[in-house]
């Protein structure tokens, strides 16, 4: 029996700062020409079907021909995605709703990605997949490793990454490394050894990787899918800065098929102490301004040097939208008042969406009519140290 093609046909992967186009390659991360990040570039011919999309489980592969993995790929999947889009009722006069990615198999929205990442290495024949992280990523790669029956290597901030979110890593049987300083160094020491020295018995899974991003773009998909119409704004925390650029990707590509009329704006918030986008938007610099030593008690967005930073840029420019920047008590407020309002339980990182739809309304960014979906990335019981300390 052949081996099922790994990606569609006229699947390319395409420089987003000089425009090289070249074929599809799993092992490709960087542009040959200019050392910049790839996206990968769909098919302009897809056919799509909501109903017949409908007929099949709520989550990540529901939209599998809008997504650019062969046909006849077996993905690796824990039915993530299919999660909750909840109206905000506490917000008064307001016409927000909530996407709660804690729901997904390991809490966050990275199970989106991973899940099609893992599957590219599955199908690979790697031995196993290596990724940095600051939480998240470690406890998503690990569990969808095991599921696939290959090794995760993770490599860490000492001290600086959530207890829950080890914890996972570590159940799900992850080879943890914890190095010293922040998570920029970890993302730098995966990059060399798995990208730059060429080694291919392990496959890197951080978000400069393209494809692990299609599957975060399905967030698009899922609001369109629920509501029925693109939203008037879209406001996503901002670490790594792969999410927002993502979500944008997938609304671009629907907007190119003809599946939607509109497309949002999109609004990327991230902490003070960890907010190099803020500073490089407000600064109108074409090249990134990094935070050396990012704080912030939402570790999860504790990132001062975003690999996909000029992706989230152009995303948030092309979109018309802005970057915010919200204190750590104006996040830790949005988080109780969620909890106590809505009974919905985040992680720090998540409640920055909501305390960025707060600072957006008070600056006259969005109006109270205006239809905005705020991603909460992950769940409460991501960080429970966090909980214990401040609200106790």
């Amino acid at each position: 029996m052949s081996n099922p093609r790994l990606f569609k046909e006229e699947v390319k992967l395409r420089c987003i700062h000089c425009g090289y186009t070249m074929d599809a390659d799993p092992w490709t991360f960087t542009c040959p020409r200019c050392g910049s990040l790839l996206e990968v570039e769909m098919p302009t011919n897809i056919k799509f079907s909501w109903d017949v999309a409908r007929k099949r489980r709520f989550g990540v592969w529901r939209y599998r021909e809008l997504l650019p993995i062969g046909d006849n790929i077996e993905p690796v999947t824990m039915h993530e995605g299919g999660t909750p889009l909840l109206r905000l009722r506490s917000v008064e006069n307001g016409n927000a709703y909530l996407k709660f990615e804690g729901t997904n198999p390991t809490g966050s929205f990275k199970d989106r990605g991973m899940s099609f990442g893992v599957t590219i290495a599955k199908h690979l024949g790697v031995r196993g997949v290596i990724v940095a992280s600051t939480g998240n990523t470690a406890a998503s790669a690990a569990a969808y490793s095991a599921r696939a029956g290959l090794e995760c290597i993770v490599v860490l901030p000492k001290g600086k990454v959530a207890k829950g979110k080890l914890a996972q890593a570590l159940l799900h049987g992850a080879h943890v490394t914890e190095i010293e300083g922040v998570f920029d160094q970890a993302l730098e020491r995966v990059f060399v050894e798995a990208v730059l020295r060429g080694h291919k018995d392990l496959y890197p899974l951080n978000s400069y990787n393209p494809w692990r991003l299609e599957g975060q773009k399905t967030l698009a998909f899922e609001i369109v899918d629920e509501i029925g119409v693109s939203p008037d704004v879209v406001i996503v925390p901002v670490g790594n800065a792969g999410n927002i650029s993502a979500i944008w990707k997938g609304f671009k590509e629907m907007y190119t098929y003809g599946l939607v009329k509109r497309l949002p704006r999109m609004i990327g918030v991230q902490a003070e102490g960890a907010a190099p986008l803020v500073k490089t938007w407000q600064a109108k610099s074409s090249e990134l301004i990094a935070v050396e030593n990012p704080s912030t008690v939402a570790s999860a967005i504790r990132i001062g040097k975003p690999v996909n930073w000029l992706k989230a840029m152009k995303a948030v420019e092309d979109s018309k939208g802005v970057f915010i920047a919200v204190s750590d008590k104006e996040i830790l407020e949005a988080m109780r008042y969620l909890a106590i309002n809505e009974g919905i339980g985040v992680e720090p990182a998540s409640a920055a969406s909501l305390a960025g739809y707060w600072k957006a309304l008070e600056e006259g960014i969005v109006s109270r009519d205006e239809l905005s979906v705020l991603i909460a990335t992950g769940h409460a019981l991501k960080d429970p140290d966090t909980i214990i300390n401040r609200f106790s």
